[in-house]
């Protein structure tokens, strides 16, 4: 009789703990659900997974129904318990995260993010894309080289309006001047020289402007976006995308290294239209960092 009464009561705890872990599981799944619908929807330009679910978010949405019918179906045939203690524990970590974690963390939710992207265009960079940008080079197992330290500093120019050849080889010169210690001037004649002897203008819409300037140990990048296109010569297409390479004769190893890498950056699948569409400037350095490049030595 009391070993009856033992298995009755061990069978009904096990029971139990299966009905919490259950409504425990579906309710993780659910808020997987709704997490993909967040982070799809917030456009945050690292968000990069490996595997996009299809169907988005359909199937995201009868994901989120199906578990929460499930998690109804528990209720109903075991009562309201596994629910009350599934909800407390949710209910004392939420507290731990408020009372606890938050006040030491500075971090932007992709809801705020996808509410900014509804209200505003101009989505400002925030603390998440950089957490996941750290996230997607320690996925990938990415070491930067030296051309990806260079495109951490280099600086950038985002022309909103169209412009001709020579006004985007100035304001290249200007950037890069006081960077290298070469007179605007001298830059300037340099870099439309280069142009007159051949085009820089690889496809379409592409150009490196790439040149040779004296000294030692010299080697620079900027990157520009133009989204109203520069007119290059004797081109019946705008250039809105340009990697504008400048180093001194002893780099020219690198030079040549670098063109290759810029080459397998623009050949990534979607690059124009991320490039473009990237809420800020400062996304186009990401753009290129989480490129699939192979790396070498530097």
């Amino acid at each position: 009789m009391k070993v009856g009464v033992a298995v009755g009561v061990l069978v009904r705890v096990g029971v139990c703990d299966g009905v919490f872990v259950s409504v425990g599981v579906d309710g993780v799944f659910v808020l997987v659900n709704v997490a993909v619908i967040i982070m799809r929807t917030s456009h945050l330009q690292n968000y990069r997974p490996l595997y996009r679910a299809p169907l988005f978010p359909w199937l995201q949405i009868v994901g989120v129904l199906l578990y929460v019918g499930l998690i109804v179906l528990l209720i109903l045939r075991t009562g309201l318990v596994p629910m009350i203690v599934t909800g407390a524990f949710a209910l004392g970590g939420t507290l731990w995260y408020l009372i606890y974690v938050r006040t030491r963390i500075k971090r932007r939710s992709a809801l705020v993010h996808m509410v900014e992207g509804i209200v505003s265009k101009e989505m400002q960079r925030a603390e998440l894309d950089q957490e996941l940008l750290e996230i997607a080079l320690d996925r990938d197992d990415v070491s930067l080289d030296r051309f990806d330290r260079l495109v951490q500093d280099a600086p950038i120019l985002d022309i909103p309006d169209a412009v001709t050849a020579s006004e985007l080889f100035a304001r290249a010169a200007e950037a890069l001047s006081p960077r290298l210690s070469i007179p605007e001037q001298e830059l300037l004649h340099l870099f439309e020289a280069r142009e007159a002897e051949s085009s820089t203008v690889l496809q379409p819409g592409l150009a490196i402007p790439h040149v040779i300037v004296e000294g030692k140990n010299l080697f620079d990048v900027l990157m520009v976006r133009c989204q109203g296109g520069a007119l290059f010569p004797n081109q019946d297409s705008p250039v809105h995308i340009a990697f504008v390479l400048i180093g001194s004769a002893d780099q020219r190893n690198f030079h040549l290294r670098a063109l290759m890498a810029i080459s397998f950056v623009v050949g990534e699948p979607y690059f124009f239209r991320r490039w473009l569409t990237a809420p800020t400037s400062e996304h186009l350095r990401d753009i290129v960092i989480l490129s699939s490049r192979q790396r070498g030595e530097d």
